[in-house]
Order: structure tokens, then C-alpha cells, then sequence
């Protein structure tokens, strides 16, 4: 999906920086949540608020990385249901994420319920790509 180019240019270093600033400089409304398997972290999510305004979602899910050895056991799930309990918690109603639309993820928020709304064209590096905007408009 994404050129080689592009993804050579990216460093652990660097996104580790982000990540800690992340940490440090956390939203009142921000979710974090880490998945572990015997001591090792193999996912987390993200969300909060949604950061788009003129869309009516109140909540948004940031990002869900899973290690590929973690894919397809269940983490996942594990890790969106702690997201919406949350979330529910915080008197949030209607969640939303952007996922670009040949990302195989896309079938797995498809399958937790993830309706589309619209989508849009980002670009990453040189790569033109489509962005999908999947929505729930009940948590559960």
C-alpha cells in the first residue's frame, strides 16, 4: 500500500520520540491500552475524542497495531472492548476511525460493526491513497 521509499525513511527512534511525547502530553480524553503476552507488549489502542469536528462522532478510535504473531487471536477484540467500555464510561455515544481501504483491517472493524461513512484521498509520501471513515453509532 504505502512505496518502500517511504517506509525505508522511517526510524524506531523517531517513533518512539512521538510516542513518549504521546505519553507525556496525554489528552484528558486520550485512551491508551497495551496488550501483553508473557511480558512482552504485542498491541495497544488509542482513541478519545473525536478530531473530527464537522463529523457527528463524538468518539474516535486513533490507532490498533497488533504484532503479526498477535493478529487473529483474539487481542484485537480484546483491546476494542476495553476501548468502548471506556469510552461509554467517559458518556461518549458514536465512535468513528479512518483505515485506508486496502488495509486488511478493514474486514476486522467491519466485523465488530464498523459502518462506512465517506472516504478521502491522503497522501502518504508519493503514494495517492483512499481513506475510509467507518462509524458506530451505538457502542456496545
Amino acid at each position: 500500500m504505502i512505496s518502500d521509499a517511504y517506509l525505508d525513511q522511517l526510524s524506531y527512534e523517531r517513533r518512539k520520540k512521538n510516542w513518549e511525547w504521546v505519553f507525556h502530553h496525554l489528552n484528558p480524553a486520550d485512551v491508551i491500552y497495551v496488550a501483553e503476552d508473557q511480558g512482552e507488549i504485542i498491541g495497544f489502542i488509542h482513541g478519545g475524542k473525536s478530531r473530527e469536528v464537522e463529523m457527528d462522532y463524538d468518539a474516535e478510535l486513533y490507532a490498533l497495531y497488533l504484532v503479526i504473531e498477535a493478529q487473529g487471536k483474539g487481542y484485537g477484540r480484546q483491546l476494542y472492548n476495553r476501548l468502548v467500555e471506556q469510552l461509554k464510561n467517559d458518556h461518549y455515544t458514536f465512535m468513528m476511525v479512518w483505515v485506508l481501504e486496502q488495509n486488511p483491517s478493514m474486514a476486522f472493524y467491519e466485523k465488530l460493526g464498523g459502518q462506512f461513512i465517506r472516504s478521502k484521498e491522503i497522501h502518504i509520501g508519493d503514494n495517492l491513497l483512499i481513506e475510509a471513515a467507518l462509524g458506530w453509532r451505538e457502542l456496545k
